[in-house]
């Protein structure tokens, strides 16, 4: 845990225009077993999709302990990654959330297809109680405070027809082939909005898209990339990708001119 994460609810006002937050639960145990903290120490904190800053621990108790908030000046910028992904097995999105979270994802689309299993729909993983805790840990794990939305389409037509709207120059639309050998930095490096705008991967299931799927991403303006000649279960080819695509937009904003 590299960030103590509060639910604006938990913050209760304290003197001087500061906010005081009493910890019980497993974000109290790391502070006292793994960092030690002692009255006085300062920790970093943010709350749930606002800003960052540091809190003074002010009171220790065997059951609690209390932290003092003052201002927070850091405000994390959402990523400029947003995802189509194919509904993996329930097993594999359950592992996949805290990654998600740690890489920087903005939206998350979970989407139907024709090689995805209809039961995995009725997956508990799907509640959004039950994939709020994993994406808090991936959060915390890299200090970040601003949370993945998800959503979940059954057709994935549906979706890429009508849902995700008209392509748009600012956006880059992309989507793994296994047969394309493009690379992501390639198509990012050619992007004319490759400095500001937004990235749009689609990435399909355990087999991949069908022909027809390829010809409706193809018709709505995304490009074909691939990631080599090895063939990746989704989840760590999701990893992969997500660092890739990472990894340009960051070079590309680094580069001077």
């Amino acid at each position: 845990m590299n960030v103590v994460l509060v639910e604006p609810h938990e913050l209760e006002p304290h003197a001087e225009g500061s906010s005081r937050v009493v910890l019980r639960d497993h974000r109290a145990a790391h502070l006292r077993e793994v960092l030690k903290v002692s009255v006085g120490s300062r920790v970093r904190v943010g709350v749930i999709d606002g800003a960052m800053g540091h809190a003074e621990v002010i009171a220790l108790a065997p059951d609690a302990i209390t932290l003092v908030i003052g201002e927070l000046p850091i405000v994390p910028s959402p990523p400029r990654l947003d995802l189509v992904l194919c509904l993996p097995r329930p097993k594999v999105l359950a592992r996949l959330l805290s990654p998600l979270a740690q890489l920087g994802v903005h939206r998350v689309h979970l989407s139907g297809a024709w090689r995805v299993e209809k039961y995995y729909f009725d997956a508990s993983i799907l509640d959004p109680a039950e994939q709020r805790p994993l994406l808090l840990e991936g959060l915390a794990q890299a200090k970040d405070t601003l949370l993945p939305q998800l959503s979940v389409h059954r057709s994935f037509a549906w979706l890429v027809r009508t849902e995700l709207g008209p392509a748009t120059d600012e956006v880059l639309r992309i989507y793994a082939d296994p047969g394309e050998h493009r690379s992501i930095r390639e198509e990012i490096g050619a992007w004319p909005a490759r400095g500001t705008g937004r990235v749009l991967l689609a990435i399909g299931p355990e087999g991949g898209f069908t022909d027809r799927e390829r010809r409706e991403l193809d018709a709505a303006s995304f490009r074909r990339v691939g990631l080599g000649d090895r063939v990746l279960r989704s989840d760590v080819a999701t990893v992969a990708l997500l660092t890739l695509v990472h990894a340009a937009l960051e070079e590309h904003a680094r580069a001077p001119g």
